[in-house]
């Protein structure tokens, strides 16, 4: 791999501009909210700002679902403030990574508008229309990935038209040359505006041929992807990230292999579905098994070697909060949540901090369908209660697996509305703010904070944390992940322990130093020790 590039060394934190911070009132974050907010991220010492959508979008799907590529959301504010975002980050070393969602449109962008009137329009082909089968029914069985059919029958068109998420997202042909290039010029009008790149979303549908029943990974994605580099971020240094969920560690090589000239990295999401029934859908729970864990993460961080360049995450926008899901929100939530940290954050890659995940921000239950606003469990919810399911179970694997647990907005300060809004916030604050908020965790010295803090500045002033080999402790009982880094003569270890309970370690080496802990009486014997409840820490050996 070129060691010259910014986004290697960096840490990404993502903003769901919609709660992060609203500035007049109306309930709903915006983008003057996220400006007041940047001396707070510079404190953190983050590097980028991975932006969630913030174009023209009616909404159906929280912005993913756009109208005007060039143009900023109303309630967000104007393109006036985008450049001054980009401008005040960029004053404090902060650069901005747009959100790119190029699979599909909204059904009210211009595009689609025109493409429906008429078959000779030349929008027509931008997306993907098929006639009825034969027999009048669907062109055939493709499934959309928030239930029910992918085709919608649109009467105007007198065809239906693909739609791999809601039907209010008609997919975009990547085959027709005109709109790939209308795409490049879109992306090249924000990197004048002097972004420092993209996070792709869902990228690796573009190239789909829904007549062979093929989404993901279809045969001309890398080609598409080849002239994509080529035409807007090549030779830029930008960092270009895209969300495969169906990466194997030999796709991310021919993704992010700098040679293929594709992208900068890529999301895999193999550790994400660890705790969903196989061959079910995420909604099927089951308990996380911590060896599956450490197997998926060693072979990432191993397989990919110096071929390709990996993305560190466990929380996004469409993710429940990682310390709900797999630490302990209850009795251990400050351990469990420094746990987490410390054992991403010192992996080989580029590590993503999701808005709040530094302060421990928990899942927040819903008892009511009504409570829910995300279109994705709604869908779920009514198709599973004609299915048979109880009411009960449903809202068990929402508040398990929702995507709101992300969205409730960031918990500022105790006071009312947690300080996002002074209006009615456009989603129902987690109850526990009064508690869990940022003005608490500045003043708290051993707060989740401080230990993102420092996480951040190790792999800033450590080369080791950025391109060491990683080398997995096999020798351990099952709850305790523990992994050495190496690097010219240099060597850390990496010890956690995923449990509840007070687990046995030991291993070779004695302890130069202890560069962080999650127990502020940190005590470490190597040979033969019992480690607390998600104790974690970093030595240098």
């Amino acid at each position: 791999m070129d060691k010259q590039n910014w986004w290697q060394e960096a840490v990404i934190y993502q903003i769901y501009p919609r709660s992060f911070q609203d500035s007049n009132g109306d309930g709903i974050g915006d983008i003057k909210g996220i400006i007041s907010r940047l001396d707070y991220l510079e404190k953190l010492g983050i590097t980028g700002i991975w932006l969630s959508p913030v174009y023209k979008s009616p909404n159906d799907d929280n912005g993913y679902d756009i109208s005007d590529y060039e143009s900023i959301m109303d309630e967000f504010g104007t393109m006036a403030d985008m450049e001054t975002l980009i401008s005040e980050a960029e004053k404090r070393g902060i650069k901005i990574i747009m959100d790119l969602v190029v699979n599909h449109t909204s059904d009210e962008h211009p595009w689609f508008i025109e493409a429906r009137k008429s078959e000779k329009s030349k929008y027509r082909d931008y997306y993907i229309w098929r006639d009825a089968a034969e027999d009048g029914s669907l062109p055939n069985d493709l499934k959309s990935l928030f239930g029910g059919s992918a085709w919608q029958w649109d009467e105007t068109a007198g065809q239906y038209y693909l739609h791999l998420f809601s039907k209010k997202q008609p997919d975009l042909n990547w085959e027709n040359e005109a709109l790939r290039q209308a795409v490049y010029d879109m992306m090249n009008f924000w990197i004048d505006k002097g972004i420092g790149g993209f996070r792709m979303d869902v990228i690796d549908l573009i190239g789909k041929q829904p007549d062979k029943g093929i989404t993901g990974n279809g045969p001309k994605l890398h080609d598409y992807l080849k002239e994509m580099h080529q035409a807007t971020f090549g030779g830029k240094n930008l960092l270009t990230v895209g969300e495969t969920w169906g990466a194997t560690p030999e796709i991310a090589k021919q993704y992010s292999n700098p040679v293929n000239k594709e992208l900068s990295m890529v999301f895999q999401f193999e550790h994400i579905g660890l705790d969903e029934a196989e061959g079910k859908t995420k909604w099927d729970l089951i308990p996380l098994e911590i060896s599956k864990l450490k197997e998926v993460f060693s072979k990432w961080q191993t397989e990919l070697g110096d071929e390709g360049w990996n993305s560190l995450f466990w929380n996004n926008h469409d993710l429940p909060r990682i310390v709900s899901r797999w630490g302990n929100d209850k009795e251990y939530r400050v351990e469990s949540a420094k746990m987490l940290a410390i054992l991403l954050h010192m992996m080989k890659g580029t590590p993503y901090i999701y808005q709040g995940e530094e302060i421990g921000m928990t899942n927040s239950p819903v008892t009511d369908i009504q409570q829910v606003d995300d279109i994705e469990s709604r869908n779920m919810y009514y198709e599973r209660l004609e299915e048979g399911y109880s009411k009960a179970e449903i809202l068990t694997s929402i508040n398990a697996k929702g995507r709101d647990n992300a969205r409730t907005p960031m918990q500022w300060n105790a006071q009312d509305n947690a300080g996002f809004t002074t209006g009615k916030p456009w989603l129902a604050l987690n109850p526990n703010y009064k508690q869990i908020n940022v003005e608490a965790a500045l003043k708290d010295k051993n707060s989740i904070f401080y230990t993102y803090q420092k996480l951040i500045a190790l792999r800033k002033e450590n080369p080791l944390v950025i391109w060491g080999e990683f080398e997995l402790l096999t020798e351990t009982e099952e709850e305790v992940f523990a992994y050495v880094r190496s690097y010219r003569g240099e060597k850390w270890l990496i010890v956690a322990n995923f449990s509840v309970n007070e687990t046995p370690f030991s291993t070779e080496g004695t302890v130069k130093e202890i560069l962080i802990h999650n127990y502020s009486d940190g005590q470490i014997d190597l040979n033969g020790s019992t480690l607390r409840p998600y104790e974690a820490f970093v030595v240098k050996l």
